[in-house]
């Protein structure tokens, strides 16, 4: 899957432990109750231009 999107980019978490936490607990959370491996991807509002 390609998404592509001005409006929003990648998160930059890497300071931020706790918020990477909780998405990897998600991650494990759905898996689980799917039963299929998942990642989830973080983004954040660009600072570009509103749409």
């Amino acid at each position: 899957m390609d998404i592509h999107s001005d409006s929003y980019k990648v998160a930059t978490l890497e300071d931020q432990r706790d918020a990477i936490e909780i998405i990897q607990n998600a991650e494990t959370r759905i898996a689980q109750l799917t039963g299929t491996p998942v990642t989830l991807i973080a983004y954040e509002k660009s600072s570009g231009p509103e749409s």
